[in-house]
């Protein structure tokens, strides 16, 4: 059963990135920065350091591909500014890795957290000039 309901999520979202805009995927990219994070702590807190190390793992690879599509040329200081704070969060992340410090992960959610408030803020008529390589 449980494989099952993890091959339907996988399949739905797989389905959803097929259709989704440049501005929705970067939404799924902080929600699933964010529940990685989530899972991390939990496993922290219940002594569970393999679904640590792989949660921790996958939200590096989500931050890293986040601070990754950002375009440097057309985003300029503000592009600039938001890749040292992806830089930032990867090395707390590093720190709640290394440390089990519960404290990291909620200062990376914080921060993850106004980057995505103000991502979502944007206007749905404005999505189509909002994605995240050309507006920031």
């Amino acid at each position: 059963m449980r494989r099952s309901l993890q091959s339907y999520r996988k399949v739905s979202l797989d389905n959803e990135i097929a259709v989704a805009s440049p501005h929705r995927i970067i939404q799924m990219m902080f929600e699933g920065a964010l529940q990685r994070l989530a899972q991390s702590r939990y496993a922290i807190e219940n002594g569970d350091m393999a679904t640590k190390g792989v949660n921790i793992g996958k939200a590096i690879g989500i931050i890293s591909g986040l601070n990754s599509s950002l375009n440097m040329e057309a985003g300029g200081e503000m592009a600039g500014n938001v890749s040292d704070l992806y830089d930032f969060m990867l090395q707390r992340i590093s720190d709640a890795n290394i440390n089990n410090d519960l404290q990291a992960i909620d200062d990376v959610c914080s921060i993850l957290k106004t980057i995505k408030e103000g991502w979502d803020a944007i206007p749905p008529e404005q999505h189509h000039i909002a994605s995240h390589n050309e507006a920031v």
